[in-house]
């Protein structure tokens, strides 16, 4: 840290001074990885300016980008527009919202009226959407400075950091490896410094598997907690959340944006708590459910042993902990691939233009989605409903079920299973079993940074509370990280 004399201080920042001979001020790097709780008080105290920080980040992106590829699109010109705006803001005395002035990324699934939303397609090459959905509303609305569109897969439909729309977006840890998907560029971006707040969602594990491959934290939140239009016609599996470096920051992002919508009909008309002021109770007497594979599920040795070591910190926190082999969990694979593939029949329509334009993998899936009848459906439907109801049942027993985040550390971003696992078309759900059944089912899950592998890999410890109790998960995140703290490790890609 340096000490800045004001006289040197860019006339912009001379604002913020008016009351200070001497201002002690981070540099620009660590500026970066300022936390949005730490950003939003420094702001508001006029500690720091939104135009420093977002020129500050807006010089980081430009300098790693051309090795990472997380933007689809970055609008630098916009952010800093809207930064002089936050800054008139506060140096005006006008009310401000939680995220004043703090750098916020999209992902590329999510519309944002006037910056392209491509969807990882070269099919929407330009689309350029004119209503922002409704969480890019609620982030404007609380002060978020908007850097620019994040990357994903084609239409989000895999789990790894590749499309053919954008190409392979690195992970920091391992350059041309999987940084997860489908909200790639937003756990990129949080690992970086791209700011600290990056907005995902997850329809079968997409925020919580860049999270576990990129060594951030990562909230799936209960379904509808987070609005979002148009609604996905995926039988109510997508979810809308946070990607961030700490557990505070997640709290934050959800306090901001939560809450029911007048348009969103699954939205969850429950009251929002005040996340961020909650985040420091006692965990001790968490009855928590501990399952290794869910009693199907492979793991590769280096991610089950780290995951294990993680579950031993809450035992020693005084939780109470069992092992425990869910009765639900073999039922899942089947119904999660056959809604996976039926639910990507949705996209079916391109096919006849744009087939050799797409992933291959996706055409693969989508054919085979198709091959259902409505019969069939129903069934599996029928099957589907009893499943999440066992889900259900089984977590009254218990405050958390943790599990692993994934099965496998990152990968080369070419594939779409490691080498050493078995190969298919489409199937990356081999190593994802865990995360998709809580998408089915709706509950709060999230990726916590837990270890690295002895090739420096990261790994997640998945968290998983009861629906509507995203509390439960941040607070025990938030134990965790206390105790494991995993902020001040950087990739330097």
């Amino acid at each position: 840290m340096q000490v800045l004399d004001y006289r040197t201080v860019p006339t912009q920042s001379l604002l913020f001074l008016s009351n200070h001979a001497r201002l002690s001020v981070m540099d620009d790097t660590d500026l970066c990885f300022m936390s949005a709780t730490e950003l939003a008080s420094a702001i508001r105290a006029k500690k720091v300016s939104p135009v420093e920080v977002t020129n500050a980040v807006i010089a980081r992106i430009e300098a790693l980008e051309p090795k990472l590829n997380a933007f689809a699109t970055f609008t630098p010109e916009l952010a800093l527009d809207a930064a002089k705006q936050a800054e008139k803001s506060v140096t005006s005395g006008a009310a401000l919202g939680d995220l004043h002035g703090v750098p916020v990324t999209i992902k590329d699934l999510t519309s944002t009226a006037g910056i392209p939303t491509q969807r990882g397609s070269r099919i929407l090459t330009g689309d350029i959407p004119a209503v922002d959905a409704p969480v890019v509303v609620r982030i404007k609305q609380a002060g978020g400075i908007i850097l620019g569109k994040t990357t994903t897969p084609e239409f989000g439909w895999k789990g790894v950091s590749q499309s053919p729309l954008t190409g392979i977006t690195s992970n920091p840890w391992k350059l041309g490896y999987n940084a997860g998907a489908s909200s790639a560029g937003a756990g990129v971006g949080a690992a970086v410094g791209y700011g600290p707040l990056h907005q995902g969602s997850d329809g079968a594990g997409s925020i919580r598997m860049p999270s576990h491959f990129c060594g951030v934290f990562g909230l799936k939140p209960t379904f509808g907690r987070i609005p979002n239009l148009p609604v996905p016609n995926n039988d109510q599996t997508s979810h809308v959340g946070p990607i961030t470096r700490t557990v505070a920051d997640a709290a934050l992002f959800l306090k901001a944006t939560a809450g029911q919508h007048p348009i969103e009909h699954t939205s969850l008309a429950t009251r929002v708590p005040d996340y961020p002021k909650l985040l420091d109770a006692d965990v001790s007497g968490f009855k928590i459910a501990f399952s290794r594979d869910l009693g199907h599920a492979r793991v590769d040795r280096e991610v089950a042993e780290l995951v294990a070591a993680a579950v031993d910190v809450f035992a020693s926190l005084g939780c109470i902990v069992e092992e425990v082999t869910p009765a639900f969990g073999p039922l899942g694979p089947e119904l999660g691939r056959f809604f996976w593939t039926v639910h990507e029949t949705n996209l079916a329509h391109y096919l006849e233009k744009w087939e050799a334009e797409m992933d291959p993998g996706l055409v693969s899936c989508i054919k085979q989605g198709g091959g259902y009848t409505a019969e069939e459906y129903l069934a599996m439907r029928a099957r589907k409903l009893a499943y999440v109801q066992q889900i259900q049942e089984f977590m009254q027993d218990w405050d958390l079920l943790m599990t692993p985040a994934v099965s496998v550390a990152a990968f080369p971003a070419d594939r779409l299973q490691p080498a050493h696992w078995p190969q298919h078309p489409w199937d990356w759900l081999s190593w994802a079993e865990f995360s998709y059944p809580f998408n089915m089912s709706g509950n709060p899950a999230a990726s916590v940074p837990c270890g690295f592998t002895e090739a420096g890999l990261p790994v997640g410890l998945q968290i998983v509370a009861k629906r509507g109790d995203e509390l439960n998960v941040l607070c025990a995140s938030a134990a965790f990280e206390f105790n494991k703290p995993w902020v001040d490790r950087r990739p330097t890609p």
